[in-house]
């Protein structure tokens, strides 16, 4: 089942802004000893009045590009995961197509923190259906979606963007294999309860701020591991690779406890997995992304490696899916 596929560029990009655990205790009943304690989470990056996630994704697909050695008109598809969209209507992609002077097809993944890995997984097989090079963007400003007076979700979520080029490999399959899922009766675990066609907006919705996002913090915890060890060890059964035959774990960056379980059952050590969520925090479609390409620039992901990337999400939706980096 493996696809013959290759990242050939990437770019990310944060904003200049930051919040400090510090910034939060100012104005939240929290402090940085709880927050660490229970996230491993340091700072997070915020976007600027004049920031968006089409701007971030702009910028960061803009870097893949170029870094491909490409121009945007080289470009035959251009996919977009994203829980944060620019506006209701159009997608997201529209803005990054535009603003990019892309002439594509495009269209936007809603599948929340596993995006990355499914429009990964969807990129490398229209590659199969004849595309030669496919942009994908896992951009979001979570931080426009976060009550501010929520602890429990404020102290959690960045802003961010990453993207990357795909082509077709000519050497060995780029992507091994992969697993996707969702668990549709878990939906009301992480939500935006109202602001869609199921509950248009009232004034009642929006006094009782359900549009910004809910989250069952302790439930998500529990199912997150147990999706992530389920989903990574079904890709690895799939390529016939043992997790000691995996040079890097890149797990979706939401808690850093989420991360040491998931990565202790599957038999990954914190000198194998890649962790930046103390500097990003989560930032959902784009951390993966983040993770990755934050360790290729600095020399720790090499050519040949095999990384293995999991991801879940609202939905629940889960995404893995083992590499080879650098395969042409």
């Amino acid at each position: 089942m493996s696809l013959s596929s290759t990242i050939v560029g990437w770019g990310t990009a944060v904003p200049d802004g930051r919040v400090t655990n510090a910034d939060l205790e100012a104005g939240l009943d929290t402090s940085d000893t709880w927050i660490v304690e229970r996230t491993g989470i340091r700072e997070r990056r915020v976007a600027a009045a004049d920031e968006t996630t089409a701007t971030l994704g702009t910028t960061a697909a803009a870097e893949a590009i170029k870094r491909a050695g490409l121009t945007p008109t080289d470009i035959d598809l251009l996919i977009v995961a994203t829980a944060t969209p620019e506006q209701p209507l159009p997608h997201t992609g529209a803005f990054i197509s535009d603003a990019l002077g892309v002439n594509c097809g495009s269209f936007d993944v809603a599948a929340a923190c596993a995006g990355f890995v499914y429009e990964l997984v969807i990129g490398a097989s229209m590659l199969q259906a004849g595309y030669e090079r496919v942009l994908i963007v896992g951009a979001e400003t979570l931080s426009r979606i976060v009550d501010p007076m929520d602890r429990t979700t404020t102290v959690l979520f960045g802003d961010g963007a990453g993207a990357a080029v795909l082509a077709p490999s000519a050497g060995s399959p780029g992507l091994l294999a992969w697993d996707l899922g969702c668990d549709g009766s878990a939906a009301s675990l992480l939500e935006i309860p109202a602001g869609g066609s199921r509950r248009p907006v009232t004034s009642t919705t929006v006094a009782n701020r359900e549009h910004y996002l809910k989250m069952a913090g302790q439930q998500v915890f529990k199912k997150a591991v147990r999706v992530v060890v389920d989903s990574a060890t079904a890709t690895l059964g799939k390529a016939g690779v043992d997790a000691a035959d995996v040079d890097w774990f890149v797990p979706h960056q939401a808690n850093a406890r989420i991360i040491d379980a998931a990565g202790q059952r599957l038999g990954f050590t914190p000198e194998r997995t890649i962790v930046n969520i103390d500097r990003y925090g989560n930032t959902s479609s784009a951390s993966i992304p983040l993770a990755l390409f934050e360790a290729v620039d600095a020399g720790r992901v090499r050519d040949g490696d095999l990384v293995l990337c999991a991801g879940f999400g609202a939905g629940m939706t889960w995404a893995s899916a083992l590499l080879t980096w650098g395969a042409r």
